[in-house]
């Protein structure tokens, strides 16, 4: 009887955590208009949803790297990055100047109240999530140099 039950609480946290669509949550553009996360996705390409925030230093360090090679993948790879950033109302009003300064070549969105962050059970920061065809195909937590290097792989499987 108790390996049925871990069995079942087992089940229920792998579904928690396998979501297979992008939940249709509002986001904002940086002029403030509120736009769903869905609109935003090209389905004809593959698109990288990366969640980040003005004070995540490996937040800011993942997406100076993607954009090092960003241009190079959307050529070879058909894909785009939507950097989504989930800075609470405080730190909310640095996003625009931090996002200038970078010169990102991304789509950056605002996930003002983190309903999107908390739709995909996201806890932690950076999180990436690959969609392809508006299913989530891939998901990773955290940032170390040369992720890209994976990231790109995983990509190009899946073009």
């Amino acid at each position: 009887m108790r390996s049925f039950f871990i069995g079942c609480l087992l089940l229920t946290t792998i579904n928690a955590f396998c979501q297979k669509k992008l939940p249709n949550k509002n986001v904002y553009h940086l002029n403030n208009t509120s736009v769903s996360i869905l609109d935003e996705i090209d389905n004809s390409k593959i698109t990288i949803v990366s969640f980040w925030a003005t004070w995540c230093v490996p937040c800011l360090n993942e997406l100076d790297t993607i954009s090092e090679v960003y241009e190079e993948w959307q050529d070879e790879l058909n894909v785009e990055l939507i950097a989504v950033s989930t800075d609470d109302s405080r730190s909310q009003k640095r996003v625009k100047a931090l996002v200038n300064g970078k010169g990102w070549p991304y789509k950056v969105l605002l996930d003002k109240n983190q309903e999107l962050k908390r739709a995909l059970n996201i806890h932690t920061i950076p999180e990436l999530i690959i969609v392809k065809e508006g299913k989530i195909i891939y998901r990773h937590s955290g940032y170390s140099p040369g992720f890209e290097d994976e990231l790109y792989e995983i990509i190009k499987e899946n073009s």
